[in-house]
């Protein structure tokens, strides 16, 4: 199903000016999480500063797993509860990457998926992990997998759109709904227990936090990446 804030956001994809907001964005509250020149507005998780693995190149947040030193994930400095969050992405052939979100930086957790769930990017005709439906791209990574395949193939931009309305949780891939959940409730728990995740007393436990765009050691580049409370 296709709606049409979704067509309004798709239309990145064709944008001639990437990372800036339309004037309907700006009415609508929309705000920029890059902006197409600096890393201004992440750092790298738990630490001050970005990793020199990631930089902002050709207008494009991207990962570079080469560099000596690339880093881990990096998050946003702010936190969210309910929002919309819109983001392109292109992934490397068998690139395998993620958008976890509600992420905790205490330092009693030491990675971003021990509290964050996951928004799962992958080539899903190459990369090793794509023998499990809930691993392929635009699933809830090991708890729901995606209702269609509609991922674009690797080396082109894909378009996504992460929605959190108080527990209420739906994921986008290029226009088409993947996923619709709830968290938090008796269901949740049960999905939770049949997952990787059913003995992290940290996982999806926090009702706020970051987003993060994960370093899984391949290359992928980022886009027009935007949010709004909703």
């Amino acid at each position: 199903m296709i709606v049409p804030a979704l067509l309004l956001a798709c239309s990145s994809l064709m944008a001639q000016n990437n990372n800036v907001l339309t004037a309907r964005e700006i009415k609508d509250r929309w705000i920029l999480l890059f902006d197409g020149k600096t890393t201004n507005g992440w750092h790298s998780f738990q630490k001050t500063s970005v990793a020199p693995g990631w930089s902002a190149t050709n207008g494009t947040l991207q990962l570079d797993p080469k560099v000596q030193d690339s880093g881990g994930d990096i998050v946003t400095d702010g936190e969210y509860d309910n929002f919309e969050l819109a983001i392109d992405w292109k992934i490397a052939e068998e690139g395998n990457s993620g958008i976890i979100f509600l992420v905790n930086e205490d330092k009693q957790y030491d990675a971003t998926y021990l509290t964050g769930p996951e928004y799962q990017l992958l080539d899903d005709k190459k990369a090793d992990d794509n023998k499990k439906p809930s691993h392929l791209a635009a699933s809830l990574y090991d708890i729901i997998p995606a209702e269609k395949e509609v991922e674009l193939p690797a080396g082109e931009w894909n378009h996504t759109i992460i929605k959190l309305k108080h527990g209420e949780l739906t994921f986008w891939l290029n226009g088409v709904q993947t996923v619709k959940t709830r968290l938090w409730d008796t269901k949740w728990d049960e999905l939770v227990a049949q997952s990787k995740f059913k003995t992290w007393k940290g996982f999806a436990a926090f009702h706020k936090g970051h987003i993060a765009l994960q370093n899984h050691g391949y290359h992928i580049e980022f886009r027009n990446v935007k949010i709004r409370a909703i």
